[in-house]
C-alpha cells in the first residue's frame, strides 16, 4: 500500500507541475452532461471519467467510468464485455453465454451472476427481472444501439438503490446526435460458427422532434456443440421538444432470445475437448419488453426536473435435463425414449416511477448543487417450476399434468434520497447524501407435491423493513483536469425472495437467509494531463455482512446457498492511458493509444459459518489480480487494436474447495490469459469495415461453475473465433 500512495503523490506532483506550465489545455471534462448526448467526439479513446453532473444525477466524488461505444475497438456484435470494459479496472466477467445477451459482471469480490450485484439500468431506469426480489439481468441491449455505458461504484447506492456493486447504465442512442432529418445506418456481420448479425437503424431530428429506431437480428451455432442461438431486438424512441423548457420522450424496446444450453462439463472433459456437450435437450427462451415515458423540464437556469414512468415485462422459460453432468442423459431402455425434461416458466411484471430534481443555489460566495428524488416500485414474479416436460430434443414447454411449484413473489418499494455538492472553495467539494428505503416482499403459492400428490402449500411469507443509508464524498481539484476523490457510504442487499423455495438444481437454498448490510469506501486520484495522458488510481475497502455465498456442509454432497458470514474486500484499482504520438509529436496522420487497467483484490471471510469453517478463507469469484492491457494504432484510415486480459485463479465456493468435484460443480477456477485483435478500416466517409479475432491463441479456460442452469458443471468459454462487419451511414 505504501508504494500505491507514493505513486499517487508522484503523479499529483507531476500533473500539478504540468498544469502550471500550460494553462491552455485540451479537455473533455464538462461540469454538466445531458441525459443523452455525444461524448468524446474529438477523442479516439473509448474511456472517460464522468462529469460532475449528468442530467439530474451527481457523480462528483464517486468512483466512475464512462465507455463511449463509438470508439470501442472490439467485438460489440456479441457483447464481448472483456473488450468493451477492458479499461474499467477490477471488472470480473463471466464468459458463459455465446449469444452475449446475459452479461455477468462484478467487482471487488462480488458475484458476477447475471450482474445481480449491480443496479442495471437502461436510459436511467431498471431492466432487471426484479431489482429487489430477483435482480438478475436476463436482458442487455445490443451494444450497436448503445451510445455510452456509465459505471458508478460505491456511493451510487444512495441515488439508485441498495446494491453493493453500484450502477451500470446503458444509454441508448436517441437521434439527438444526428444533424439531419433522416439517417440510415446498417451493420452487417458474419463470423465463426455460422455467426450472422444484421443491425439496421434510422434516426434524425428537426426543431421539435428527434427520433431513433433500430432492429437487430443475430444468430449462430455457438462455439460449443449444442449451443445454437438467435436473438431479435427492436427499439423505438421519439422525443418531442414541447418548448424551450419541456421535453417528452416515449420509448419501447422488445427483445427475444432463444438459445440452446450445452450444459456444464467436468474438468477432465474440458481438458479432453472443451467444445463437447452432453446436453442436447436444454433450452432457454426469453422475451423482454421495456416501455418508458420520460419528461425533462427545465424550470429555470438553475433547476431541472426529470420524471420516468417505466415497466419491465419479461418472460423466461427453460426446459432441460438438469441432473449433474456425471449423470448421462440417455435413452430409457424401457420406453426407448429420453426421460422427460423439467420445464420452468417465469413471468416478470414490474412497474416503476422515479422523479428527480436538481438545482443550483448560492451559499455564501459559492454556488452549490442539490439533487433529490423519489422512487415508487412494484414487481411480481410468477414462477411455475418442475413441470414434467416432453421427451423430445427441441424447444418445447408443454407439460404432462400440473407444475408442482406455482409461486408468486411480490416486491414493493418506496424510496427518497437527497445528495448535495457543497463547494467549499473553487477546488474543494464535499458531497453528503442520504437515502430512505422501504421494502416489502412476500411469497405465496404451492411449493411442490408430496408423495400422494397433495400440494405443499408455501406459507405466506411477508417481510417488511425500512432503513436509512448515508454516505459522504469529497473531491479536491489539484489542477484544471486532475482531482483527488474519496467517499464512504452504506450499502444494503435484500435477499431474493425467489430463494425461499428450493430450486430444481444441485444447489440447496437456506430458508433462513438474511439481508446483507455493509459499506463501501474509495480513495483515489484521477484526471487528464493535456491530451496525451488519462489516469485513475485508487484504493478501496468493502465491508459485507451476512454475505450470501455457497458452501458444502460437512458430510454433504450438495452446495448450500446461505449467509456464509461477513467478508472484507480491500485492494487497489488503477488505470492509465498514454498517447505517445500526442505527447512527442504534432502528427495528425497517426495516433497511438497505450492502456493498462489493473486491480488487486484481497477478499476474505471474517467469520465462520455454523456448517463450515470459512473464517480467513478467500471469497468465491474474487480473483486477486486482474490485468487488461492493449494498444490501438491509427494510421490514416486504418486502426489496429490488440488487447490482453489476464485473470487470476479463483474459488467457486466459500470452503475454498481446490480439487474439483466429480460433477464439476465445485472446485478451483484456474487462471487464464486471453488475447484479442481488432482492425477497422474506413473505406469512405461513411463506410467502415471491422474485423477481429477473439481468443487469438485459442486458450482453453472457463470462468464459471454452475450448480444449476445453465450448467450444472464448469462452463467453457469460447475458443478462437473471428468476425467481420461492414457498416455504413447514409
Amino acid at each position: 500500500m505504501k508504494k500505491v500512495f507514493l505513486n499517487i503523490i508522484l503523479i499529483i506532483s507531476i500533473s500539478h507541475f504540468l498544469n502550471a506550465q500550460n494553462k491552455k489545455e485540451d479537455t473533455l471534462q464538462y461540469k454538466r452532461l445531458p441525459d443523452v448526448t455525444i461524448v468524446g467526439r474529438n477523442s479516439k479513446s473509448d474511456y472517460q471519467q464522468m462529469p460532475e453532473i449528468v442530467g439530474t444525477n451527481i457523480y462528483a466524488g464517486k468512483k466512475n467510468a464512462l465507455i463511449v461505444l463509438d470508439n470501442v475497438q472490439g467485438n460489440v456484435v456479441n457483447n464481448t464485455m472483456r473488450q468493451v470494459l477492458a479499461k474499467v479496472p477490477g471488472i470480473h466477467i463471466w464468459e458463459s453465454d455465446p449469444s452475449g445477451i446475459q452479461i455477468g459482471i462484478a467487482t471487488r469480490g462480488l458475484s458476477p451472476n447475471r450482474s445481480w450485484e449491480f443496479n442495471v439500468r437502461q436510459n436511467g431506469y431498471d431492466i432487471a427481472a426484479d431489482p429487489f426480489g430477483y435482480p438478475e439481468a436476463y436482458y442487455n441491449p445490443p451494444l450497436q444501439s448503445v451510445q455510452r455505458i456509465e459505471i458508478v461504484r460505491g456511493q451510487s447506492a444512495l441515488q439508485y438503490g441498495p446494491q453493493f456493486g453500484g450502477m451500470v447504465n446503458y444509454i441508448l442512442r436517441n437521434g439527438s446526435e444526428i444533424n439531419k432529418a433522416f439517417e440510415l445506418e446498417t451493420q452487417q456481420t458474419v463470423g465463426s460458427n455460422n455467426l450472422r448479425n444484421s443491425f439496421t437503424a434510422i434516426g434524425g431530428k428537426n426543431e421539435k422532434i428527434n427520433y431513433y429506431s433500430f432492429f437487430d437480428q443475430r444468430a449462430g451455432d455457438g462455439w460449443r456443440k449444442n449451443s445454437q442461438f438467435y436473438t431479435k431486438a427492436g427499439f423505438g424512441t421519439i422525443t418531442y421538444h414541447v418548448n424551450k423548457k419541456l421535453d417528452l420522450t416515449f420509448e419501447v424496446l422488445q427483445s427475444h432470445i432463444r438459445s440452446q444450453q450445452p450444459g456444464g462439463l467436468t474438468d477432465q472433459q474440458i481438458l479432453q475437448n472443451p467444445q463437447q456437450s452432453l446436453r442436447q435437450r436444454n433450452w432457454m427462451d426469453i422475451t423482454w419488453t421495456t416501455p418508458a415515458i420520460i419528461a425533462n423540464y427545465r424550470i429555470n437556469q438553475q433547476t431541472i426536473w426529470n420524471t420516468k414512468l417505466y415497466a419491465t415485462i419479461g418472460d423466461r422459460n427453460s426446459v432441460g435435463y438438469l441432473q449433474g453432468i456425471n449423470i448421462k442423459d440417455s435413452i430409457n431402455p424401457n420406453t426407448l425414449q429420453y426421460n422427460p425434461r423439467l420445464v420452468n416458466l417465469d413471468k416478470y411484471r414490474n412497474y416503476g416511477f422515479e422523479s428527480r430534481l436538481i438545482t443550483d443555489y448560492a451559499l455564501g460566495n459559492m454556488q452549490n448543487t442539490i439533487s433529490a428524488g423519489i422512487r415508487l416500485y412494484t414487481g411480481t414474479t410468477h414462477r411455475l417450476a418442475d413441470g414434467k416436460g416432453s421427451t423430445s430434443s427441441n424447444y418445447d414447454i408443454a407439460i404432462d399434468g400440473i407444475f408442482p411449484r406455482d409461486i408468486s413473489f411480490v416486491s414493493n418499494n418506496a424510496a427518497v434520497f437527497v445528495e448535495n455538492i457543497f463547494r467549499v472553495t473553487d477546488h474543494w467539494y464535499i458531497i453528503p447524501g442520504m437515502r430512505y428505503e422501504w421494502l416489502e416482499g412476500s411469497a405465496s403459492g404451492r411449493n411442490g407435491l408430496n408423495a400422494n400428490a397433495t400440494p405443499i402449500v408455501l406459507q405466506n411469507i411477508s417481510r417488511s423493513r425500512s432503513f436509512v443509508l448515508a454516505g459522504i464524498g469529497t473531491e479536491y481539484h489539484i489542477g484544471k483536469n486532475t482531482e483527488l476523490y474519496a467517499n464512504i457510504s452504506q450499502a444494503y442487499r435484500p435477499i431474493q425472495f425467489a430463494n425461499l423455495q428450493a430450486p430444481p438444481t444441485t444447489d440447496i437454498v437456506d430458508p433462513n437467509l438474511k439481508d446483507a448490510k455493509g459499506f463501501n469506501a474509495d480513495l483515489g486520484y484521477r484526471g487528464k494531463i493535456k491530451s496525451f495522458l488519462q489516469f485513475d488510481l485508487s484504493v478501496f475497502y468493502l465491508n459485507y455482512n451476512n454475505r450470501i455465498g455457497t458452501i458444502i456442509p460437512a458430510g454433504k454432497n450438495y452446495r448450500l446457498i446461505t449467509n456464509v458470514g461477513a467478508s472484507n474486500s480491500k485492494g487497489l484499482e488503477s488505470y492509465i492511458e498514454f498517447n505517445p504520438i500526442r505527447a512527442f509529436t504534432n502528427s495528425s496522420k497517426t495516433d497511438c493509444i497505450l492502456f493498462a487497467s489493473y486491480s488487486y483484490t484481497n477478499a476474505r471471510y471474517s467469520a465462520n459459518h455454523a456448517d463450515a469453517s470459512t473464517k480467513g478463507k478467500k471469497v468465491e469469484n474474487a480473483p486477486a489480480n486482474i490485468l487488461r492491457a492493449g494498444i490501438t494504432l491509427s494510421v490514416h484510415a486504418l486502426q489496429l487494436t490488440a488487447q490482453m486480459s489476464k485473470v487470476d485463479e479463483t474459488f467457486s465456493d466459500a470452503n475454498n474447495t481446490r480439487v474439483p468435484t466429480a460433477n464439476g460443480n465445485t472446485g478451483l477456477i484456474p487462471a487464464y490469459t486471453v488475447t484479442d485483435l481488432t482492425a477497422t478500416y474506413k473505406i469512405a466517409k461513411n463506410w467502415n469495415i471491422k474485423s477481429g479475432i477473439n481468443n487469438l491463441w485459442n486458450a482453453t479456460y472457463f470462468t464459471r461453475r454452475a450448480g444449476g442452469y445453465p450448467g450444472p458443471g464448469a462452463l467453457p468459454a469460447d475458443g478462437r473465433n473471428f468476425f467481420i462487419t461492414v457498416s455504413a451511414k447514409l
